[in-house]
């Protein structure tokens, strides 16, 4: 099984690349923040935990998104391998995440944080605010105040996974085929013997 964490700050295009590489590699893409949704709208036991605390404003638990994410894994039992995009989310999650991998005789293959200039990200997020009507991307300084988040609460898992040997840094500008281009050619690199092992689409 090959499992590869994909993570960056808001506007760096990890959703729309880890979709490509599921497609591409014949992975399953697990978002964290889809998958939950998808609970909430099957209304399973966990999906109306999620939706109590969203109604009350508050933010998932990590118990509860491991949770929901041990679900999606084992409906996936079969899987060849996974892209992770949205998690883990931060430094204390790392080891729950390595403790969920390792009780399906697995571990954590590859983690590429994709790189992107900030006022690169601040034009693509007021964009798609824009193109989509999405709120938390229409004003200058709440994109700002989301990237500060990321860099305090999410970037730190780059020195952890770095010190484990499987971190890669990869420079996410330019147009979405040369970005999918960078992150084939370096897993294709890397995992030739396991992707010899999955069927390519």
């Amino acid at each position: 099984m090959l499992n590869i964490v994909l993570f960056g700050p808001p506007g760096s295009g990890k959703g729309t690349q880890s979709e490509l590489l599921q497609e591409k590699f014949n992975l399953v893409h697990l978002s964290t923040g889809d998958v939950c949704r998808e609970e909430i709208k099957k209304a399973s036991p966990e999906g109306l935990e999620a939706k109590r605390l969203i109604d009350g404003g508050n933010f998932f638990t990590d118990e509860l998104a491991y949770r929901i994410v041990e679900k999606f894994l084992d409906f996936h039992k079969d899987a060849k391998g996974f892209v992770y995009d949205g998690i883990p989310r931060h430094v204390g999650q790392i080891p729950v995440f390595a403790e969920l991998l390792t009780k399906r005789n697995s571990a954590v293959d590859l983690v590429i944080e994709i790189k992107v200039e900030k006022e690169e990200l601040i034009q693509r997020l007021l964009t798609r605010g824009e193109s989509l009507g999405r709120p938390d991307d229409s004003c200058r300084e709440v994109i700002e105040k989301r990237l500060r988040i990321y860099s305090e609460v999410t970037a730190p898992i780059a020195d952890s996974y770095r010190k484990q040997g499987v971190y890669q840094s990869l420079d996410g500008m330019g147009s979405v085929k040369e970005i999918l281009e960078r992150i084939s050619q370096l897993i294709e690199k890397l995992f030739a013997d396991k992707l010899a092992n999955i069927e390519l689409k």
